[in-house]
């Protein structure tokens, strides 16, 4: 039998990944990075992984990296907001701390495959979209390096999330409802994210501005808005769009008319690009957020960024977040956008 290790968050989708494997005729080794949570009453999941490997019979490994995670990760959550950016804590965790560290851990036992529960499919040395493309997460894998691909396997490549709650009752796990299940960053599991700028950052009250510096109103910290942003504004006559931040005035620039915050073009950095070096424009299909459509574009290379011209000009593209990139079901990579 071939030996792998396997993530287990305790949802139902690492589990699910865990049966399947071992199902399937692997030796499976489960393992579940303890991270920080902002509450200690979301933390009431963090048993299910041990279970799960109880009632499998496999091995369980339990890895603390909560002190790294506030470092790399949740740190740099609330600088990002702190600086008037979207943050993407998902991109950079998957980066620098999930799979880097399974595939150490790999490397040291001397394990060749690493799986986790993501929806998503590595074919013919290629990350792909999942065969269930409304739970595709190939966007928050965007930055993982092409050297990494060989060593990975995602058990859920070919399956549907109705499907594998189906394997869930059928299989007598019964630690999850089939309720809708967040995309959320995990460190505050579902919970607002206003509420948590509020006690990492405070209220910081400042001017709201049109575009010629008129005064509209009061905001109460920039960090509760982001580019494109319609509700919290409070303002009447409206509605009014967030287009912008004067962070030395700590000023919220709004407007009214919303075909302001369209843009046509963007400048990516840091990025990811898994193709062989590009020399020339390519033609892409791209989304600046998760669950936003494909939208075709033009990826034009340069030595330090990567720049996008949109065919149509898209709605709300904000610094901080990340802009990935297909051809046809390939994921070709992301990259930050920039002011």
């Amino acid at each position: 039998m071939k030996k792998i290790i396997v993530a287990l968050s305790g949802g139902i989708d690492s589990s699910m990944s865990l049966f399947l494997l071992k199902k399937g005729g692997w030796q499976p080794l489960g393992v579940h990075f303890r991270i920080p949570k902002w509450r200690k009453e979301l933390e009431k999941n963090e048993n299910i992984a041990k279970k799960i490997c109880q009632r499998l019979a496999v091995p369980y490994l339990e890895i603390d990296i909560r002190e790294e995670f506030k470092k790399r990760i949740v740190d740099y959550f609330i600088n990002e907001y702190r600086q008037g950016k979207t943050p993407n804590p998902c991109v950079f965790c998957n980066l620098y701390l999930k799979f880097n560290k399974l595939l150490a851990l790999a490397r040291a036992r001397k394990i060749t495959k690493i799986a986790t529960g993501h929806y998503a499919k590595i074919e013919n040395g290629k990350l792909m979209k999942a065969k269930d493309q409304s739970r595709d997460q190939t966007y928050y894998l965007s930055f993982l390096p092409q050297k990494w691909f060989p060593y990975l396997v995602f058990p859920l490549a070919n399956y549907t999330k109705e499907k594998i709650y189906q394997l869930a009752t059928k299989a007598n796990f019964n630690y999850w409802n089939q309720k809708k299940q967040s995309q959320d960053f995990c460190y505050l599991a579902g919970s607002q994210t206003e509420e948590f700028l509020r006690k990492e950052l405070g209220v910081k009250r400042g001017l709201i501005v049109d575009e010629k510096q008129n005064i509209l109103g009061e905001h109460s910290g920039l960090h509760f808005f982001t580019i494109g942003q319609r509700k919290g504004i409070k303002l009447g006559g409206g509605p009014y769009f967030v287009k912008g931040f004067n962070l030395a005035k700590n000023y919220l620039i709004v407007t009214k008319d919303k075909k302001k915050l369209f843009k046509k073009e963007l400048s990516l950095f840091p990025f990811n690009l898994n193709v062989k070096k590009i020399r020339k424009p390519i033609k892409v299909k791209t989304k600046v957020r998760y669950q936003q459509p494909l939208q075709p574009a033009t990826l034009y290379p340069y030595p330090k960024k990567l720049k996008i011209i949109f065919q149509k000009p898209i709605f709300s593209a904000t610094s901080g977040q990340i802009c990935v990139f297909y051809q046809n079901n390939v994921c070709l990579g992301g990259g930050v956008i920039l002011k």
